[in-house]
């Protein structure tokens, strides 16, 4: 949690948040401490520099020069990550960040990073007390940062955290029914509303994509609808955001192989991200009119298991011939998309961990996505990726990648080959909107098995500020 301070206490452990030398306050150090400050910082390059008062820190930290904004602000969300090793392994549970620079999105930045690393998930920790971190509090003094600033900040880290805390959760305790749950009581705190359609309700709707799936399993499906509309939003349309729901992904009767199922509880980080994306837009009370649409199951071989060579029919009545049941989260979203429709949307932004085609082409360094009819939209939103550092790398939606996925016995069919396989998975979605609409493959980044700076260790909560940030430029 952060906060602003507007007095200084001597005994806190405090970091100097600076530009240059010469932006540090005589009489905040001795001058042995500021010689020795001038020696690392100009001979040996240091940009953090550590004093230890004994009952209490002081840490030095220089801002890193970049070109490009977006860079010099990442650098400091990283740096704020780097500190926290210092905090917590000296058990140190308040520190305050002194705006020495007179920086405010440095500052904000730099306590960003740090609040965002010291996430921990120990709900399965048998003495979750003995692993929590030290660090309690971050406590900012700035002339230039404002508590609105803060608490937006606040409201933001808080979304990423429970974005993080749904995926990590494995499928014993959070199937498609406590997912819709866990949304609900989301709904409840930020006064959003929150409608989940059970079996029954999908099935009289007709949504084969999401039963399909569904057959494996031994849990009922759930279809969320999560919409925050102010008194007078901004945007006469609504902008719609939809996430991919599984739960669990074995890969169904095209069974995953040993080394690509471990992991895959994540596999609803779609979901989870838009959830969390309305609920930090909604507890912010922007001014803007948004819907989200997660549809959920788990994918299983149980001996109903839909199978290769069905041919389902979707919501909006297409045809789907299935030739790989492990390309199941596209069935889902196909329903999702063309349900979008009734709300005759602004623009549909859809994300979802799809293809291990996305991850293998750039990582968990982006953000794969894929831009329909929305040209002037895709530039504002990887504007916003760049302010987050979710930065997004359009992908071409040629109509040529279509003729892949065409069928020979139904309308189209769910893979389209060996080649372009994130294009391809996209371009199916492409087929159930007649809307604006942005794919996102998050499969790279959702999830991340070794630490990662801020994003951690497990689910990231990556798309979550990305979505805050471009809905909140609308609001401007």
């Amino acid at each position: 949690m952060l906060h602003k301070i507007n007095r200084l206490n001597q005994k806190d452990s405090t970091i100097l948040f600076i530009k240059n030398i010469q932006d540090i306050i005589p009489g905040i150090l001795t001058k042995e401490e500021a010689a020795y400050v001038k020696e690392q910082r100009e001979k040996r390059e240091k940009d953090t520099i550590v004093l230890n008062h004994l009952k209490r820190w002081l840490i030095i930290q220089f801002i890193k020069k970049e070109n490009e904004t977006y860079r010099y602000l990442e650098n400091c969300r990283r740096d704020g990550d780097k500190l926290l090793s210092l905090i917590n392994e000296n058990n140190i549970s308040r520190v305050v960040i002194h705006d020495l620079a007179g920086r405010p999105e440095e500052t904000l930045a730099l306590a960003e990073g740090m609040a965002l690393g010291n996430y921990q998930f120990l709900k399965y920790k048998t003495d979750p007390e003995k692993k929590k971190n030290a660090l309690k509090s971050i406590h900012i003094f700035s002339e230039k940062v404002s508590k609105q600033d803060i608490d937006t900040m606040n409201i933001i880290i808080d979304g990423v955290c429970r974005c993080r805390d749904l995926v990590n959760e494995p499928v014993s305790a959070l199937n498609a029914v406590n997912l819709a749950e866990e949304i609900e009581k989301m709904g409840v705190v930020c006064g959003a509303k929150v409608e989940v359609f059970k079996k029954k309700k999908i099935e009289s709707l007709k949504m084969g994509g999401l039963l399909a799936v569904n057959k494996g399993s031994l849990d009922s499906p759930t279809f969320t609808v999560m919409e925050w509309k102010p008194v007078r939003p901004v945007n006469k349309k609504p902008y719609v955001f939809i996430g991919k729901g599984i739960v669990f992904d074995s890969g169904g009767l095209n069974l995953k192989p040993s080394g690509s199922m471990e992991t895959m509880k994540y596999d609803m980080a779609g979901a989870a991200a838009m959830a969390s994306a309305v609920y930090t837009i909604a507890m912010a009370k922007l001014p803007v009119h948004v819907i989200a649409l997660m549809p959920a199951t788990d994918n299983r071989p149980d001996g109903n298991a839909y199978a290769p060579g069905d041919v389902i029919t979707m919501f909006d009545g297409t045809t789907v011939e299935v030739l790989n049941t492990d390309a199941e989260g596209r069935m889902i979203l196909g329903d999702a998309l063309s349900y979008a429709k009734k709300y005759q949307p602004e623009l549909v932004i859809n994300a979802a961990t799809l293809t291990g085609s996305a991850a293998a082409a750039i990582g968990k360094y982006g953000i794969v996505a894929l831009a329909i009819r929305s040209d002037e939209e895709f530039r504002k939103l990887k504007e916003s990726g760049n302010n987050v550092y979710e930065r997004l790398v359009e992908f071409p939606a040629w109509e040529e990648y279509g003729e892949l996925i065409k069928s020979d016995i139904a309308d189209i069919k769910n893979i389209g080959g060996k080649e372009a396989g994130a294009i391809t998975a996209g371009k199916f979605l492409e087929h159930f909107t007649d809307y604006p609409f942005i794919h996102l493959d998050i499969a790279g980044p959702a999830y991340v098995e070794k630490r990662d700076s801020y994003h951690g260790t497990g689910g990231t909560g990556i798309v979550v500020r990305l979505l805050f940030d471009f809905m909140k430029n609308k609001c401007v």
